[in-house]
């Protein structure tokens, strides 16, 4: 599934944030926020593609489990599959972080809040 393209928040939100894709981002972080999936991206980082069982090896999870794991991050068009029968070989999509990344900046460049005492 491909990251969709940003939308338009209601009118009156700010700035740099008009075009924020909130329910990608958030998807993108769902994605990434458990350790196994987390470990997945990293082997993927070092191999730059992997069969299906490489990577239940290499996370020393279960295959159905890996497999449900592998789908999330598919869906959240972080990996993309390629089927090489009776395999898949898996890969990063470095695109998909895209809005996440954007996201992540605005975040880190924001003043830090004064608060009175």
């Amino acid at each position: 599934m491909a990251v969709k393209p940003a939308r338009k928040l209601p009118a009156g939100s700010s700035g740099e944030t008009d075009s924020l894709d909130a329910e990608g981002i958030a998807m993108l972080a769902k994605a990434l926020a458990h350790p196994a999936r987390v470990k997945v991206v990293d082997t993927l980082l070092r191999r730059r593609s992997c069969i299906g069982c490489d990577i239940v090896e290499e996370i020393g999870l279960a295959a159905s489990t890996t497999s449900e794991h592998l789908r999330i991050l598919k869906e959240a068009g972080l990996i993309v599959g390629e089927i090489a029968r009776p395999r898949v070989c898996y890969s990063l999509n470095p695109e998909a972080v895209a809005p996440l990344r954007a996201f992540l900046q605005l975040v880190e460049a924001a003043p830090a809040p004064a608060f009175s005492e």
